[in-house]
């Protein structure tokens, strides 16, 4: 079983090396990606860009460039979102024949998002049951915890500097997801100081090809290693639990994709949420109060899927290749394109959601934050409950809490694709 298993990976790896170099197109080559392509991860402040706004509701499928030969697409519209997102058979998610010679080392590209049925629907089907409602339940004691002592933190530092403002980011927002993924993962707790140090800047395309794929390398050799470390002495937590029910049927490569998926889907994007979403809370004092006086789950509930729907912090859904001409919206698209899917555009598309406002009273579950189709996010049910349990547990704790700073103040990411704030200096009461 392990000759096979290293059969199929070497045979995986010199079919992507393949289609790299005929592809001729090395996106880790770029120092810098063009306002043309970028343009549409600008933000005003959470809300997307009046020009994003005004394509999508002229457009909602709209030619954005053409850019190193390929045709890019931008698909704006709810409705248009959930054709491209659903379709399961017209579009690939494989990235990788464009990263050039990055396809053919450890710093190729795993995980589902980048996997196309049927090894997306083989590998899934290993993360799946560590996601159900029942084994997150287990979960939610340490989730707990972690709050609670980072919210001692937060009241440490405010005790250490009376009257200075505390950063919500590094002593709350980034902390709870860091910790709960790592005991998820089951990173060991001598090693988590140096893996939070590669948890930054994966996301950020300022730097263009060469800074997305260097902060994303050095997270997933970590995880690699540690998968091969677990193969021999496998952990209490998802990577240990896959080895011991699953064995060879996965090796090492996939299994760490899977990790780094996890990692990167868990980590950084709830960060943000918890950040952005405690901003915009504390700047609609209503809201807050509310938040306060009612903690009860169906209240939190609601406010957290208003403000995962309305901040939509992971900007873009993975690229769509289409395998053959296509018609989105009624618009055709010729194979060789490359569609992408704006989820903070459809997830205020006013023909179908409340629009620009936030309002819990209209909350759905079932907004885009997550993606949609079979590629939606399979850590979506533990991304609610880290939320439910921070917000409210943040509300309780500090009651008073309040912005030092305006919202309009706070430093946003410029270009990111998942979009997020530098810091949230906040009073204590």
């Amino acid at each position: 079983m392990v000759a096979r298993t290293a059969l199929r990976s070497a045979k995986g790896l010199v079919r992507r090396a393949l289609l790299a170099r005929s592809s001729g197109i090395d996106l880790t080559r770029l120092d810098k990606v063009p306002d043309s392509l970028s343009w549409p991860l600008t933000r005003d402040v959470t809300a997307p860009s009046a020009r994003l706004s005004a394509v999508r509701d002229e457009a909602p499928v709209h030619k954005l460039t053409s850019f190193l030969g390929l045709d890019i697409w931008l698909v704006t519209g709810d409705a248009e979102t959930r054709e491209v997102l659903g379709a399961r058979d017209d579009y690939s998610t494989d990235i990788r024949p464009l990263m050039g010679r990055s396809g053919e080392a450890g710093g190729d590209f795993g995980g589902l998002g980048f996997t196309d049925p049927p090894e997306h629907t083989r590998q899934r089907r290993f993360l799946t049951p560590e996601f159900t409602r029942r084994r997150l339940a287990r979960l939610e004691p340490m989730i707990h915890a972690v709050v609670e002592r980072q919210l001692d933190e937060m009241a440490a530092a405010a005790a250490a500097a009376p009257g200075q403002p505390v950063d919500l980011v590094p002593t709350y927002a980034f902390p709870v997801p860091f910790l709960v993924i790592c005991d998820l993962l089951g990173v060991p707790a001598e090693k988590r100081e140096h893996f939070s140090t590669l948890a930054t800047a994966r996301f950020d395309v300022t730097g263009g090809g060469k800074g997305t794929v260097g902060a994303i390398g050095g997270s997933r050799e970590f995880l690699l290693a540690e998968t091969a470390r677990q193969r021999h002495d496998p952990g209490p937590g998802l990577i240990g639990q896959i080895i011991r029910e699953h064995g060879d049927e996965i090796d090492d490569f996939d299994l760490g994709g899977l990790a780094d998926g996890v990692f990167t889907g868990g980590l950084e994007t709830s960060a943000s949420m918890l950040a952005l979403g405690t901003a915009t809370l504390l700047e609609d004092r209503a809201l807050w109060k509310r938040l306060v006086a009612e903690p009860e789950p169906e209240s939190v509930d609601d406010v957290v899927e208003e403000l995962l729907r309305t901040l939509s912090v992971v900007q873009v859904a993975f690229p769509r290749f289409p395998k053959k001409d296509v018609e989105i919206g009624g618009c055709p698209v010729h194979k060789g394109s490359v569609v992408l899917a704006s989820l903070p555009a459809a997830n205020r598309d006013p023909r179908a959601t409340p629009g620009d406002t936030l309002d819990p009273e209209r909350a759905s579950t079932s907004h885009l934050a997550f993606g949609y189709g079979f590629h939606r996010c399979v850590g979506a049910e533990l991304a609610r409950l880290e939320l439910r349990v921070a917000f409210s547990a943040l509300a309780a704790r500090f009651p008073e809490l309040s912005l030092a700073v305006p919202g309009a103040e706070l430093s946003y990411y410029s270009s990111s694709i998942v979009y997020g704030v530098e810091s949230v200096p906040v009073h204590l009461g």
